[in-house]
């Protein structure tokens, strides 16, 4: 069943399973963006492993919020988009997102939803955090 503006909470919230970070993965992202110096995995950190291009990690959060235990919302726009970056990703890594509805604001015949998503490592250090504000529609009258 869709879900609406008027379904949503404040507060809502869940967290994606976990998906470990390939060398394949960079490889894709490579082929996809065209950005060939990523396949340069000789640019590791001082552990030796290969850094994940920080786009990456950023599209997987989207494609893990998919993931969601409910019903993804009827999203008419996506408005606005803030991203923040506070630690590499390397491939190994396993990364979660944590999503919440961090607040709403109804409007004529949709209404304005903000979520904040946090990607976390697998030691449960938050690599990147989003702000997404979203167009969502509201329920149709019956």
């Amino acid at each position: 069943m869709p879900r609406y503006f008027e379904d949503l909470e404040v507060g809502d919230g869940f967290e994606t399973p976990g998906r470990t970070i390939t060398e394949a993965d960079v490889v894709s992202y490579a082929a996809i963006s065209g950005e060939q110096d990523v396949l340069d995995l000789s640019a590791r950190e001082s552990d030796g492993r290969p850094v994940v291009p920080e786009l990456l990690i950023m599209v997987m959060s989207s494609g893990l919020g998919f993931r969601a235990p409910a019903e993804t919302p009827q999203v008419l726009a996506f408005m606005v988009f803030d991203l923040h970056i506070f630690r590499p990703v390397h491939v190994g890594d396993t990364i979660r997102c944590r999503v919440r509805v961090a607040g709403k604001r109804p409007m004529k015949e949709a209404g304005v939803v903000v979520e904040q998503r946090q990607m976390v490592n697998q030691r449960g250090d938050v690599v990147q955090e989003s702000e997404y504000k979203l167009l969502v529609a509201r329920r149709p009258p019956e």
